[in-house]
């Protein structure tokens, strides 16, 4: 199994024969075009990633939620690669308005679990990191399609969710935003879990060790690898960066999760945006 990590949350997975994208953000738009201007995928840049990334097999896309930063390059992938569009009605909303056709859009609120090829899908409904002034729409829903240009306060959270992803003898959780719901894990275990940690570092100590106990503590992995840690208001090909500071403190984010991880002996990978993971290793499951 080949992961790549697009960056924010976009997660490509590739075993050879199929294809799935968990995510679909690499336009990642300048911090002044989100709040002043309207939002459409570069297509420059989408094309560059699926020549890169040699994006020929697309099955599916998966979106945890709607906000622009997970599901605005969605219609475009689907459409440029004949994929099936998987997520919310909200995150349906999006696809549609972007011409996606509706033989290829599948609805969470119809299914929680799909297959597509070798791979395994169950959608569970997960809890989206604390809201600020500028995405506090927690719960609201984007009930018509949306077309591009839009602003990025249309593209709604419509509700959030993980992926437990199984292969063959290989299980792999993705979980994009940093918070958790008590004991909603209890029962999912995962060789692999790519773990959101956007503002890990500015919660308190209490909540830290609750959050660590609902996840990795849960989940039981043998490697942890952090996602929605880097800057995705600046270009995909400019070079790593992290989340400017005031906003987040990306360094100690990862540090405390090295600590969390090192604390029980599992691994803890950072992975670096447009790079990809063939080895993994599973001893310790």
């Amino acid at each position: 199994m080949k992961v790549s990590y697009l960056g924010t949350t976009t997660l490509l997975f590739d075993d050879g024969t199929d294809q799935i994208l968990f995510d679909c953000h690499v336009t990642r738009p300048s911090i002044k075009k989100c709040f002043l201007g309207k939002l459409s995928t570069d297509s420059e840049i989408a094309d560059r990633v699926i020549n890169d990334f040699c994006i020929d097999r697309l099955r599916g896309i998966c979106v945890s939620h709607s906000h622009h930063d997970h599901v605005l390059d969605a219609p475009y992938f689907a459409k440029r690669c004949n994929a099936e569009v998987f997520g919310s009605p909200s995150a349906i909303n999006v696809a549609r308005g972007g011409g996606v056709g509706e033989e290829h859009l599948h609805s969470f609120a119809d299914s929680q679990y799909f297959q597509v090829g070798e791979f395994d899908i169950t959608v569970i409904p997960s809890l989206h990191s604390e809201p600020h002034w500028f995405n506090n729409d927690i719960g609201e829903t984007i009930d018509k399609p949306l077309t591009q240009p839009a602003r990025m306060k249309e593209f709604k959270e419509g509700g959030s969710y993980d992926f437990l992803i199984k292969h063959g003898e290989k299980s792999f959780l993705v979980r994009p935003s940093c918070n958790y719901i008590e004991g909603q894990l209890s029962d999912i275990k995962a060789d692999v879990l790519f773990l959101g940690v956007t503002e890990l570092s500015k919660k308190p100590e209490t909540w830290i060790e609750n959050f660590y106990i609902e996840t990795i503590g849960r989940v039981q992995p043998s490697i942890v690898i952090p996602i929605h840690w880097d800057n995705f208001f600046s270009p995909l090909y400019s070079g790593i960066k992290a989340i400017p500071k005031p906003f987040d403190y990306t360094v100690e984010n990862l540090k405390i999760l090295k600590k969390l991880c090192s604390n029980i002996g599992v691994d803890c990978i950072v992975q670096k945006p447009l790079t990809s993971i063939t080895n993994w290793s599973f001893e310790n499951v």
